[in-house]
């Protein structure tokens, strides 16, 4: 008997195509919409798809509350009006959950991984609101739009590490960085409704047909994306949902099944282009079907402008199970990252990071740390280590703000930062002492037991003066982009919380025998029954 292994099945269907697939009616020709969807096979079995909505202002600034009205027609007005009340140049939120596994599958399209919430923007800094102020109001209005908890990232949380997320373009007025992220955030279908709307067409036709909540939120990691940036044409504005599927899991052992598990019955009318891109597996006992005009045997393209139906599926013929590779032979990046917290006292701990540098030559790369005041990180304390000696040469341009008090009564995040140089094919070991905070009952969570959850360390690309160039163009000795650490999750000194209501218990248990007996010998009257024969 022959088994046909099916990798994964794209059912696209388009029933309603105009002729003339790049015309643009003329009431939106200042704004342009394309869509995306990438497909790529990863080594252990798995898929990663990232969906890409993008929407150009051309010649729109929405930030500048004076210069233009805001009249769109393709682009979120909710969006547009967030933008210039806040007087926002560039906007980049993150919702994510799941583990980002870079061994395994190497860098993501978005570089934007981190787990929970992330939020950062840059702000025109303007005579009529202070920045912090015009901070707390974007993040509210975006904890509306979005149906998050965005609200949670107030000055606790906040700081202005302008090196790590560097404006992406050149102002010619003053601008400030707000940076801020909440690991225990969770995404969900709340959040993906209002997200979805955001669309011209909604979830009726064109890609977003295939944003199916039940596959999406299925997947091993998922996450969804908002990025807007200023750009030489005007404003852009990508909406983004990426996913890693896992065939494997859902068929039992092979490679085989529905990705989405929908069909797309229609095109986005106003949409100038609509992509599916299918990156090509390195071995050849792939089929793919149908057949595409593959670029240099990398990547299948298909048009829905113009095909349609289409059924995208790719299979193994000759695989009967799925056979996993081994670890040493799936690290896809230049780094592999371990963050661990290790101590048995509530009070006292210590904080190990392993570098391992999978390259045969020296990486430099930035080192961040942001993190709330339950933890105090002590430098004094901070070791390097390079096969267990010690090896302090290896950071440099070290920067610790530790938290401090603000007016407000709260206390603001530590942040360290440094430049960390991992030798050749070698494992650099960070670590330093840290000690937790004494909470008081009143500021603990509902689940106090279950502990806090400390925001991931980020890898960012350092530039080189001497080559004038940033790590992230010079992939031979940095990376590509940002790199997240997993989130911790911390135990600090927490009260036992049942001991009020134990006592609660007794007195009150107390108070009652007490009361019923006074109560009966004051109001209980003896007399002498008599009984008759």
């Amino acid at each position: 008997m022959r088994w046909r292994r099916t990798f994964f099945a794209l059912c696209l269907s388009a029933s309603s195509v105009t002729s003339n697939t790049n015309y643009v009616p003329s009431a939106i020709s200042a704004e342009r919409y394309n869509e995306d969807l990438f497909i790529r096979p990863l080594l252990d079995g798995k898929v990663a798809t990232t969906f890409t909505f993008t929407t150009d202002l051309l010649g729109n600034v929405p930030q500048d509350s004076e210069s233009f009205g805001q009249h769109y027609t393709l682009f979120p007005l909710t969006l547009g009006q967030i933008l210039k009340e806040y007087s926002i140049a560039e906007l980049h939120l993150t919702l994510n959950s799941g583990k980002w596994n870079y061994d395994h599958w190497g860098y993501p399209d978005d570089p934007s991984v981190g787990t929970g919430a992330e939020l950062w923007a840059w702000m025109i800094d303007g005579p009529s609101a202070t920045v912090d102020e015009r901070w707390t109001g974007l993040r509210n209005a975006l904890a509306g739009l979005f149906c998050a908890s965005l609200g949670s990232l107030d000055t606790r949380r906040t700081s202005s590490p302008s090196t790590v997320f560097p404006i992406s373009f050149s102002p010619s007025t003053p601008h400030a960085l707000r940076y801020a992220n909440l690991p225990s955030e969770n995404v969900c279908t709340e959040n993906l409704t209002p997200f979805v709307k955001l669309l011209p067409c909604k979830s009726r036709a064109g890609l977003a047909t295939l944003l199916n909540p039940k596959r999406i939120f299925d997947a091993d990691w998922h996450g969804l994306s908002v990025h807007l940036r200023s750009t030489e044409r005007g404003t852009e504005l990508k909406l983004g949902v990426q996913a890693v599927f896992d065939p494997v899991r859902l068929s039992g052992g092979r490679r085989r099944g529905l990705l989405f598990d929908r069909i797309i019955h229609d095109s986005c009318s106003v949409a100038a282009s609509s992509v599916v891109r299918v990156q090509v597996p390195d071995d050849q006992s792939y089929t793919l079907s149908p057949a595409s005009v593959v670029d240099d045997k990398v990547m299948a393209m298909y048009n829905l402008m113009t095909q349609a139906p289409l059924d995208v599926s790719m299979s193994w013929p000759h695989e009967h199970t799925f056979q996993y590779p081994h670890v040493h032979q799936s690290r896809l990046t230049p780094l592999s990252i371990q963050r661990t917290l290790h101590g048995s006292s509530q009070i006292h701990g210590h904080l190990f990071v392993a570098l391992t540098n999978n390259r045969h030559h020296d990486i430099v790369v930035g080192y961040f740390e942001n993190l709330p005041a339950l933890v105090t990180l002590w430098m004094h304390t901070m070791k390097i280590k390079v096969d267990s000696a010690e090896r302090n040469e290896l950071i440099s341009n070290v920067s610790y703000h530790p938290h401090q008090v603000l007016a407000n009564g709260q206390k603001s995040p530590s942040t360290l930062q440094a430049i960390l140089t991992i030798p050749a094919a070698s494992t650099l070991h960070l670590s330093m002492e840290i000690s937790r905070a004494f909470l008081k009952y009143t500021e603990h969570p509902p689940d106090a037991m279950r502990g806090w959850d400390l925001p991931p360390a980020i890898l960012f690309p350092v530039c080189e003066p001497a080559m004038g160039m940033c790590g992230m163009q010079n992939t031979s000795s940095g990376i590509q982009g940002r790199m997240y650490t997993p989130t911790l999750l911390i135990d600090l000194p927490t009260p036992d919380f049942s001991m009020p209501y134990n006592v609660i218990i007794f007195s009150c248990t107390l108070i009652t025998l007490i009361f019923g007996s006074i109560f009966n010998l004051l109001t209980r009257t003896w007399v002498v029954v008599r009984v008759e024969d």
